[in-house]
């Protein structure tokens, strides 16, 4: 599936957030299952796309991957090495290959710093052009890399639009030439029209610079657009994972398909000829999901005693899609659910 060198290899992730209860003696008795055991490469220079449903542990995977976050248990490896329980001390060399762009960028910047200090404060941290006027020149030619106007290296963050904001962040991630950028849904806060700007600038870095990039988003078409291999979250855990066309083209997982069925088609022929796939009931809760597949409680391929009682492994399917499910679906009902043309 994926062909190069793996920059990450993430193998059986899981992160639980305690629930407790009682002010004094306070006691565990639950948690939130956010990971629950997810495995996959990240390979040197691709775009990995995250998609699925809120609550289904997309962005607590992004932070788990540039160690935000503390697992509960499993191992992340960069270059080689677990990063997994790594001590901040350890860790901090490594920030330097692995950076954040965030989903808001109105809330990502401190309003009380300049943008020249905001887009600094990498170089600051890690002892990297310690003179200020170098740090300044570096500065302002990172602004203009990604779009802004040098000489407003003064100004406060507030004196900017969203997508300008976004900019922002953009070059305080890139700053130190890191090896992986998570960007966890960057463009979902923008004006449609801004989105493709940034979409187009953040191509534009990944082949310049070499990045590689993890790219999460709500948005089906956005991620297509992006990402060369694409995997498909629900309740903690990975459904199916394939390339992009694989993915939009032959999805094997009922809930993959699913979600590409509600994506509108722009051709009115091809609109008509679509079956709209409406999943049944809401998203089980993550602190009590369901027993076996996760996703059998909504599905309309789910059969008693199999997909209720046996926990299907992400493994190949037709086509070479890895999906976690007993019966995937059949090329007649992908032909059904998702028309020849890109959505």
């Amino acid at each position: 599936m994926a062909a190069g060198n793996p920059l990450v290899e993430v193998r059986d992730l899981v992160k639980h957030f305690p629930i407790k209860k009682g002010l004094i003696l306070s006691r565990q008795v639950g948690a939130v299952r956010a990971v629950d055991g997810i495995s996959f490469d990240i390979v040197e220079g691709e775009t990995l796309g995250l998609v699925g449903e809120s609550g289904c542990g997309k962005s607590t995977t992004a932070r788990l991957l540039t160690r935000l976050l503390d697992p509960t248990s499993g191992t992340i490896s960069f270059e080689g090495r677990d990063i997994a329980f790594m001590s901040h001390e350890e860790l901090k060399p490594l920030r330097r290959d692995m950076q954040m762009i965030f989903q808001d960028p109105y809330s990502s910047l401190n309003p009380r710093k300049t943008v020249g200090s905001i887009i600094a404060e990498p170089f600051v941290i890690h002892a990297v052009a310690p003179d200020p006027k170098e740090r300044k020149r570096r500065v302002q030619e990172l602004m203009e890399q990604v779009g802004l106007n040098p000489e407003h290296f003064n100004r406060l963050p507030h004196e900017f639009s969203g997508g300008q904001r976004q900019r922002i962040g953009v070059a305080r991630a890139i700053a130190l030439k890191p090896k992986l950028i998570v960007a966890d849904e960057p463009v979902s806060a923008l004006d449609v029209s801004i989105q493709a700007q940034i979409l187009n600038l953040l191509r534009t870095l990944q082949r310049d610079l070499g990045l590689t990039i993890v790219f999460i988003a709500h948005d089906l078409s956005v991620v297509r657009h992006m990402c060369d291999r694409i995997a498909v979250m629900y309740l903690g855990r990975i459904a199916e994972l394939a390339s992009a066309d694989e993915l939009y083209g032959h999805p094997r997982h009922p809930y993959t398909g699913a979600l590409l069925s509600a994506v509108p088609v722009p051709d009115p022929r091809l609109a008509k000829m679509k079956v709209r796939q409406v999943l049944g009931g809401d998203v089980p809760s993550p602190t009590n999901p369901p027993q076996a597949c996760r996703f059998h409680t909504r599905c309309p391929k789910a059969v008693a005693g199999t997909c209720d009682v046996d926990d299907p492994e992400l493994a190949a399917k037709a086509g070479g899609n890895l999906a976690a499910c007993h019966f995937p679906l059949s090329d007649t009902e992908i032909a059904a659910r998702v028309p020849t043309a890109a959505p």
